[in-house]
């Protein structure tokens, strides 16, 4: 039996202060290799702090932290070489083109070829002859993405990667997502809203006030999440033969029309309707943000005051 890697990401009682102000609270992570990891929590929760931990751009004040096997503080160099970052505020003041500062970027790692740097651009609509001191700020985000994935790292480190894009943009953006995931490697992505990560996140977890709260794998929050279904059928049907199955609750029967919330799966609910011609089988999908930020708010506001990001 072959033996699973070692994780990409891992740390122990991770602590940050500034000054007085503590931003992180003995933060105990692990990102598994060859996943797409999501990082929640409202902005000030701590994700900023923790990443530019692990990148080596401020140092920890306590705890452990490894990225790809290495201590960032001791090997902060070798690490940022294996790894494409795209910081949550990308700040870019060149008067070059876009294709000679990602050509540039390029070289300072072993060289990207002006094909793969062109093919994402494409991808993103970015338009490499326009100097890059003038782009708006969602062309400037698609610079900070080609420039993240062109090299292919090990790890990908996105900090609130979908910032300034359009929607559709959004969606080409999580394909080269799940693209870097069937290659094998590893993306670890920051957010302040679980519907830019729900569709590809393997795993995620919140950070409140600089704490992890919970941590989800995504599959099986979905096989528990409630949603509300309705189904008409040909004729009307006994409200008893939907009352009392397992995971259906809420039943409401109207002549020929059923209105209930399932809790997980609807195996039960399906099997029963299937004694009847369905016309029609309505079942909105769960608001898994609203199940994952239970763990989060405790019924307070989302937000929150916030600490130190």
């Amino acid at each position: 039996m072959t033996a699973a890697p070692p994780p990409v990401i891992t740390t122990r009682a991770l602590t940050k202060n500034y000054g007085r102000t503590r931003a992180l609270f003995g933060l105990d992570l692990e990102v598994r290799a060859g996943e797409v990891f999501g990082f929640l929590g409202p902005n000030g929760a701590g994700k900023s702090t923790t990443i530019r931990i692990l990148l080596d751009l401020i140092r920890r004040s306590g705890g452990e932290a490894r990225v790809l096997g290495l201590d960032p503080r001791a090997d902060g160099v070798r690490v940022r070489r294996e790894v494409g970052y795209l910081p949550g505020e990308l700040t870019v003041a060149s008067r070059r083109p876009a294709r000679e500062l990602l050509a540039y970027l390029g070289d300072l790692r072993g060289g990207v070829s002006p094909a793969r740097i062109g093919e994402l651009a494409d991808r993103l609509g970015l338009d490499l002859s326009r100097p890059v001191r003038g782009l708006s700020k969602g062309n400037k985000q698609k610079v900070g993405l080609v420039q993240a994935f062109m090299h292919r790292p090990r790890l990908l480190v996105l900090d609130e990667p979908t910032s300034g894009l359009d929607p559709l943009l959004q969606q080409e953006f999580l394909e080269m997502v799940r693209e870097t995931r069937a290659d094998g490697r590893t993306v670890f992505m920051s957010s302040h809203v679980l519907g830019e990560v729900q569709d590809v996140a393997d795993r995620a977890a919140v950070i409140r006030r600089g704490r992890i709260v919970a941590t989800e794998d995504m599959d099986a929050l979905r096989e528990r999440a409630s949603r509300q279904v309705r189904i008409r059928f040909a004729a009307p049907v006994d409200a008893a033969g939907f009352t009392g199955l397992e995971n259906v609750r809420d039943v409401d029967v109207s002549g020929d029309t059923v209105s209930c919330v399932v809790d997980g799966s609807p195996d039960a609910l399906v099997k029963r309707a299937a004694r009847h011609t369905v016309l029609e089988f309505d079942s909105a999908e769960p608001d898994l943000e609203d199940l994952f930020f239970t763990h989060y708010n405790n019924g307070t506001d989302r937000e929150g005051p916030s600490d130190a990001e």
